[in-house]
Formats: C-alpha cells, structure tokens, sequence
C-alpha cells in the first residue's frame, strides 16, 4: 500500500477492511472470534477489539507462513469447536453467507473445506486440483504443470476445517519448500493423505478480490459503493445520479428520499422519508428528519439532527446542534454547538461564536425566533421564543423573549460627506 498505516485499516465505505470482514464474519453467525496481527501491531488489535467487543487477539512474533499464522491462535483452536473458518482481512468484499456456504459441507463429513473462484484470467493464482468432486491439492502457479495451468478453479485463500480435524493437519504442515515457510495450502494434500474429506466452495471472482495496493482498493470501494446504491435505490430511495452518490457501510436511508448528485455520506448518517439531500452536500453522523431540506451545498457535522420539514440551505455547515420542526437556516451560516427551535429562522450570515479558545459553549434559539442577517450569537447566549435580532448584531447577553435586540454601533449620516472627500482627493 505504499502506507505508515496498516494495510487492513485502510477504509472501503467508511469502514476498514479489517472491520468489514469482522462483521461478516460475525453476521454468519460466528460464536468466538480470534485475530492474529503482526508483532507490534497494537493499533490493529485495538481496531480489532473495537469492531467485535470480547474478540481473542494472538500475535505471530515471526512470519513464517499462513499455517504458522493461524497456529499463532492456538489457544483458540484448543478450545471446542464445531468448525473452523480462516479468513484473511484484507477481503473486504466477502459477504456472511458465503462464510455459511463455506462451513455448510462441514456438517457433511467434510474436514477441509478450500473457497474457489472462476477466474476470467487465472495468472498468478493457485489452483484448486480435483479429481471425481474431491479437492486433492492447491497448487501455486510456480509449480503447476502445463495441465493444471490450463485449470481456471482458482484459489481465494479462505478455508474452513472441522474443528477436530485442524489441529492435527496444521501440525502435520512442515515448510520443506524454497521460502521455508509453513503453507496453509498443504492442509489439502494432508487431509487427503489421512484419507479425510476435502471439497470446494465456489464464490463470484468480485467477491474475493484482495486489496494490496491503493488501485486495488478504488476497485473495492467501486464494487461495495455499486451494493449500496443499489440495496438503497431497491429500499425506496431515489438517488438522480447513482454514480456520483457516495455512501458509507452503515448509512440508512428511508422510503421516498431523493438525493441529488455529488453528496457525500459519511458514517453515521440517518435520512428518515420523504428528505430531500440537495446536490453537494457532505454528512457524517447526522440524522435529518422526515421532510426535511438539506442543501444544496450543505455541510452537515457529526451531531447535526435536523428536524421533520425543516431546511438547511446551501452553504449552511451544522455541527453537533439540533435545528427543530420547521426552522430555517436557508443560506451562509455556521450554527455549531446550538438549539434551533421549531419554526426559527435564521438569516444568512449568521454564525454561533461557540469556541472561546480554550471550551465549546451552547446557544439556544427559541422557537419562532427571527435572527436577522449577519448576526454574531457569542455562546453561551439564549434568544427567547419568538424574539427578534436585528442584522448585523453582536449577541453577547440574552434576549427575552418576544424581544427586539440590537447590538450594533448606530448609524451616523453625513450630508455632503462624498462629495468633499472626492474633492479633495484631486487635489
């Protein structure tokens, strides 16, 4: 990946890819979890534990293959099991029920189960060899012959084991090879060898791509960003542009929403019916009510709830503030760390100063409020129900409600004032 990070936390769909075979894995019906990470890859272990609270996480001190790998998680496999299922993290696209297909010829006899793909060009995969309906070896391409060259059953790298079987074939599995490595692959040959059941699981070549580089990752995000369009157009969802609509793995959007083109979700977004999310828009953990307006050019934060047929219009940014039924932020303003009451309306320009350098303070707009064009709202401040501020004012104390306030310098006129200055500017 060419990355400081690791390769497993880079996101596809606002998720990492660890993440998402995690849940995968879980949503089949996982009853332990165990994650081998690499040595000093306490940050991967963390993510780990943050995606499946109470998973087992085991470290392989030294990378001496895939076998040696998953025998890093022993303690793990020493404990009772039915089955067994091997998955790698960096297979962000594999969905639960190919894990339940995987596991499915288990309850069959089967003691090693090998995930396969037909593959349009098979270069550089290992095969998957079988004889009368058994898998009888994974050959890597290095040391294929022509004939099983010529094989395009090609090897995803996930496998399941009979939980009382996997044991005795990982130790059988010596590194006798060039790279002196422990090879997960031979577990076949071993079973078939102990006179064991082997077979194949067939999976769609798109679902089992690797991700190991940032081309690979784009074609990721590409393929999950097509489920998504499509699970939401199917749901109800009416997306003008589906190409340019960006969502992320947890968004949930409701019946009759329309959305325009270029938005942007980010995780933790909510879109109850009837919304309306204009063009240009970008959010991220923010729910926006029934009815609402948001956009176009809208910048909603995490923490922004928009209330039922309220409207955020374009070049409006809302952070962690809730904006109650019917009110009006309709252009240029920034209301972060606030209240809007049902029916206010806040006039273009206005900004909520919630920062004072060192803590966040909160302002409250009550409802009907009228907040007049370009007006400063120095938190903490409360404008009362139904109060008016004047444009161009600096709020720093409360206003009552039903109140007017303003807080700017009066205007002085001068007669003549232009005429005099341009004079003299000639001379």
């Amino acid at each position: 990946m060419k990355s400081g990070m690791p390769k497993v936390m880079h996101k596809v769909a606002g998720r990492s890819m660890l993440s998402h075979v995690l849940a995968a894995v879980a949503s089949a019906g996982a009853q332990r979890i165990a994650v081998v990470v690499g040595p000093g890859r306490e940050d991967v272990a963390e993510a780990a534990r943050k995606a499946i609270p109470g998973v087992a996480v085991f470290v392989q001190e030294e990378r001496l293959g895939t076998a040696h790998a998953v025998l890093a998680a022993r303690a793990a496999l020493e404990e009772a099991a039915d089955d067994v299922i091997v998955a790698y993290a960096d297979t962000p696209l594999i969905v639960p029920g190919t894990f339940s297909a995987l596991r499915s010829p288990l309850a069959s006899g089967a003691a090693v189960v090998a995930l396969g793909f037909q593959a349009q060009d098979p270069s550089g995969y290992g095969r998957l060899l079988v004889t009368g309906g058994r898998l009888v070896a994974i050959r890597e391409e290095k040391d294929a012959g022509e004939a099983e060259r010529a094989v395009r059953l090609c090897n995803a790298g996930l496998m399941a084991f009979a939980g009382k079987d996997i044991l005795p074939i990982l130790d059988a599995i010596d590194n006798r090879n060039a790279k002196r490595e422990f090879y997960l692959t031979d577990a076949v040959e071993i079973a078939v060898a102990r006179g064991s059941a082997t077979c194949v699981v067939e999976a769609p070549e798109i679902e089992v791509q690797g991700v190991n580089d940032r081309v690979q990752l784009a074609a990721a995000e590409r393929i999950i960003q097509r489920r998504l369009r499509e699970s939401a157009m199917r749901g109800g969802v009416t997306l003008l542009d589906p190409d340019s609509v960006y969502l992320s793995f947890d968004t949930v959007i409701g019946r009759d929403v329309i959305v325009e083109p270029h938005v942007f979700f980010g995780p933790g977004v909510t879109i109850e019916e009837g919304a309306t999310i204009h063009a240009f828009s970008h959010l991220e953990g923010a729910t926006v009510r029934s009815g609402a307006s948001v956009g176009p050019y809208a910048r909603l934060r995490p923490g922004a709830v928009i209330g039922r047929k309220a409207k955020v219009g374009n070049f409006v940014e809302i952070k962690n503030a809730g904006i109650d039924e019917g009110a009006k932020v309709s252009h240029l303003s920034y209301i972060g760390d606030a209240s809007i009451g049902a029916g206010a309306n806040i006039g273009a320009g206005t900004i909520t100063c919630n920062y004072d350098g060192i803590a966040k303070h909160h302002t409250v707009i009550g409802a009907h409020a009228f907040i007049g064009s370009n007006s400063a709202l120095v938190a903490p401040v409360t404008i009362g129900a139904g109060a008016f501020v004047a444009s161009g004012s600096v709020v720093t104390d409360d206003v009552p409600a039903d109140a007017l306030a303003v807080a700017r310098g009066r205007q002085a006129n001068k007669p003549g004032w232009a005429t005099e200055f341009r004079r003299k500017s000639k001379e």
